[in-house]
Order: structure tokens, then C-alpha cells, then sequence
């Protein structure tokens, strides 16, 4: 989405315009019209559609070979680190399990950012060489609603890495 700053442009910038990325909720502007509550588009104050984002609770499960606990361990603690939005890891010698929230515009988007990142990481945070074997993506409001009704996955805490 292309949006201008309101008056006359500083001295060389004729042509350029600010380049902005809604970041949910929170980010609708006065002006915007049409906003829906239910995050999936608005109208921007040019009249066109844009999208929003919106809140996506993950559920990555990885498998492989058998490796050292410790090792498993340091290697999730690197990834938390690497990747700040990491609630909660799981983990033994041969599985793992990584849950956080993520913001993306639909399931598609936050699916894929999911399945990219074992892999993006592996190298950076020496992750076992493990494969993804499961992935679950819900909305905040599904999230929200299993837990209320008993069932699904309790909140994760406490947040970090912990063996199963």
C-alpha cells in the first residue's frame, strides 16, 4: 500500500510516496473507511482494498533421528532467541514440539512462514537435522475458544524450553 504524507513534499522527493505494512488491529488510521472488525480487509483512504493481518497460533512438530538432550536443548534456546516470538519448545532425543504466535494476513501466509522455520534456522541455530512431521495453524479466536471449552492446548506455560 503506497500512502502519502499530507502537504508538500520535503525539497527532492517529488515522486516518492511513504510505503507502510498494516500490522493489525491497531494499525487503522482515522481516515481509513470501510474497516472490518473481523481483520480480513479494509478500505484504505485511497478506496482500494487493502488486507490485514492477523494472529495465527502454530503448533510445528519436528522428528528425526536421535540426538544428545543437551545438545536438543541449546539448540531450541538458540532458536527462541533467533525467533522472539517462540511461547513454548518441547523436546526429547528424537521430537520436538514448537509453539508461538504468529501475524501473517491468512492461514496460507502463516502456514508457509511456519514450514520455513526449521529449515531457515536449522543452520543458524544448529538444529538437529529432523524433518517437520506436523503443523497445526489456527486462528486466535479458534485458539481462544478450545481453551475455554477444556479441550485442545492448554495456554503454553510456562514459556521456554522444556523436555516432555
Amino acid at each position: 500500500m503506497r500512502r502519502g504524507r499530507p502537504g508538500a513534499p520535503p525539497r527532492g522527493t517529488a515522486e516518492r510516496a511513504l510505503t507502510s505494512v498494516g500490522t493489525g488491529e491497531d494499525s487503522v488510521l482515522p481516515d481509513d473507511r470501510g474497516a472490518r472488525p473481523d481483520g480480513t480487509a479494509r478500505h484504505g483512504p485511497e478506496g482500494g482494498r487493502r488486507e490485514t493481518s492477523r494472529l495465527w497460533h502454530i503448533t510445528l512438530s519436528v522428528s528425526g533421528a536421535e540426538a544428545p538432550l543437551k545438545e536438543v536443548r541449546r539448540a531450541l534456546e538458540q532458536l527462541a532467541h533467533d525467533h522472539p516470538f517462540l511461547l513454548t519448545s518441547r523436546y526429547a532425543n528424537d521430537h520436538a514440539e514448537i509453539r508461538y504466535w504468529e501475524e501473517a494476513r491468512d492461514l496460507h501466509d502463516a502456514a508457509a512462514v511456519a514450514l520455513r522455520l526449521w529449515g531457515e534456522h536449522r543452520s543458524t541455530a544448529k538444529l538437529p537435522p529432523w524433518e517437520i512431521v506436523g503443523l497445526e495453524v489456527i486462528d486466535r479466536e479458534t485458539y481462544h475458544q478450545r481453551v475455554a471449552e477444556g479441550y485442545g492446548p492448554p495456554p503454553a506455560s510456562p514459556v521456554g524450553v522444556h523436555p516432555f
